[in-house]
This record gives C-alpha cells, sequence and structure tokens, in this order.
C-alpha cells in the first residue's frame, strides 16, 4: 500500500507552542494640539500616588488615560524642576531662591510667538503678577513665570497673563481658554504641605471642567505631573530629581495605556513644543529627552 499523504504544515509541537508576542506599538508622533493644559504637584514620588488607595480619583484617570511609569523630575528641590518645564534648563540654580531672576526664552514667549494665546493661574495669589515671595498658601517658588525677566519686568504683559486661580474658573465658564494654560495649586493642594488625598480632592474638583471643555475635547491635552520625588532617582541626561508619575489625558490617549519609555520634564516641555510646531528650548532639544508621543491613538 502506498504511505498515507502527508501535508506540509507545523508540527504538533510547533501547533501547541505559544505565539509570539505581539511587537511592541510604533511611538508615532505627538499630534498636534489646539491647547495644553499643565497641573504641577508637589513632592512625592511615583509609588506614594500610583497604587495609593488615598488617591482615587488620580488613580481612576490613570484607568482611563496614559501614565508615564518610568518619569523623572530634573532636579531638587522645586524651582529647577519649574524652570526645566518651562525653558528647558535649571540654569545652575539649586535652591528655591526668591531673587534669582533669569532672562531666558520660555514657553510662554514660545506659544504668544506663535500667535497663540496663554495664562497662567496660581492658586492664592492675591492679585494678579503678584511680586511677593509667598502670601498665605501662594509660593512664588512654584510660578516660574514670575522668574523670567521679560514677564516679569513687563507690566502690563505680567497682569495680562499670570492670574490668580479664580480666574480660571472665570475664563473657563466663558469658553475664551488660552491656548497654554499652567496651573499651580497652592501649598495644600498639591500635596506639598498637606497629604495625597488633599491633592487628589483638589484634583477631582478642577479636572473634570478641563476635560469636559470644548477646548479639551477638540483637540486639547492635560498633563499632570509631579515637581520632583523624594529620592535622587533619574534618567536620561541631568535628570535625577526623583521617580514621579505624569499623566497623560487627552481625547486620543489610548485608554489605560502605560509606558515603560524613560522620559523626564525636558521631554515634557518638548512634546508642549512639539504639539504646538515650536522649536526645541534647552534639553527639550536634546536627543536623549523624548517627547511623551507613544500615548496617543494618532
Amino acid at each position: 500500500l502506498a504511505p498515507p499523504t502527508t501535508v506540509a504544515g507545523p508540527t504538533a509541537a510547533a501547533t501547541h507552542a505559544a505565539p509570539p508576542p505581539p511587537p511592541p506599538p510604533a511611538a508615532g508622533v505627538v499630534p498636534s494640539f489646539s491647547h495644553v493644559f499643565v497641573i504641577v504637584m508637589e513632592n512625592h514620588e511615583y509609588n506614594s500616588v500610583i497604587g495609593n488607595p488615598a488617591a482615587p480619583y488620580t488613580n481612576g484617570l490613570v484607568a482611563n488615560y496614559g501614565l508615564a511609569t518610568n518619569y523623572f523630575a530634573a532636579s531638587h528641590p522645586s524651582l529647577p524642576n519649574y524652570l526645566a518645564l518651562t525653558a528647558g534648563s535649571t540654569f545652575g540654580i539649586a535652591s528655591d531662591c526668591t531673587t534669582c531672576f533669569v532672562s531666558a526664552t520660555n514657553i510662554a514667549d514660545q506659544v504668544e510667538g506663535s500667535g497663540r494665546s496663554w495664562k497662567a493661574y496660581m492658586e492664592d495669589m492675591p492679585v494678579p503678577c503678584y511680586m511677593g515671595a509667598s502670601s498665605g498658601n501662594y509660593a512664588m517658588k512654584h510660578n516660574p513665570f514670575m522668574y523670567y525677566n521679560d514677564i516679569r519686568n513687563n507690566t502690563a504683559r505680567c497682569a495680562a497673563h499670570v492670574a490668580p486661580f479664580t480666574q480660571f474658573w472665570v475664563d473657563m465658564s466663558s469658553g475664551v481658554v488660552p491656548n497654554f494654560v499652567w496651573i499651580t495649586p497652592n501649598t495644600c493642594n498639591d500635596t506639598h504641605d498637606c497629604p495625597v488625598g488633599t491633592g487628589d480632592a483638589w484634583l477631582r474638583s478642577v479636572v473634570p471642567t478641563i476635560t469636559g471643555s470644548a477646548a479639551f475635547r477638540n483637540g486639547g491635552v492635560l498633563f499632570i505631573t509631579w515637581d520632583e520625588g523624594s529620592s535622587s532617582a533619574g534618567c536620561c541626561s541631568d535628570s535625577w530629581g526623583g521617580h514621579v508619575a505624569t499623566l497623560v489625558i487627552a481625547p486620543n490617549v489610548i485608554s489605560g495605556f502605560r509606558s515603560g519609555v524613560a522620559e523626564n520634564h525636558y521631554g515634557l516641555l518638548r512634546t508642549i513644543e512639539d504639539g504646538f510646531h515650536l522649536g526645541h528650548l534647552g534639553a527639550a532639544g536634546w536627543a536623549s529627552n523624548l517627547p511623551l508621543r507613544e500615548y496617543f491613538r494618532y
């Protein structure tokens, strides 16, 4: 008898082998942004926030949007991180000094120069463009825009763009939302002086107004980051300010996406610049400081 006919194909062993893992998603590019919102919280390492039952709202956002799991602050203490986020450099500043002003191009200059609008909202700032180092729970060290000479020395420009947080509610309700919105909570609500749960409750009271706005829904993005952690963990180039959580929130973010790419404050600035089609300031232009681009579906 003729031997049984055989059909070329996988062996039995191969048939039962596990399929190869899917390739990682393509990094893609940073999409164009109509509006960018940035909220900066304070002084907590990643694990103090992510998975903390005292922060249910924040962790709910993580479940629905994007989370940078391998993200690092630039330096210590607070002020150098705020400068890194807005101008791509710490300018050699290693303290929370209140008279160490700098003459440097910053993200506000870039945004304004491109024909877009911007405003920084500071909780508990008593009056627009307040020049004092502190007032109640407001601290200038958490307000980078008052350190740039071309803003603080231009009274009319400063007063029009650096406002108390009460103005945020007015602008959002009117629908006249700046293209670039920076928000600094007070020193309790940012968790600098108060527990993580306090900051979580504050985010719950503010974020829905952003995500419910037309500015956000039509090409907007919200970044929530922490200025520094409690360690000196770092990555990339000249970033050693601790491992901190950073959330990427947008209508076109991959839901529940977690990225293990090494990222930092300079890369966040680069992301904003790329989304607005601007040049790169300082270390935001270094190849080692990657933009946060893998979170977006397109």
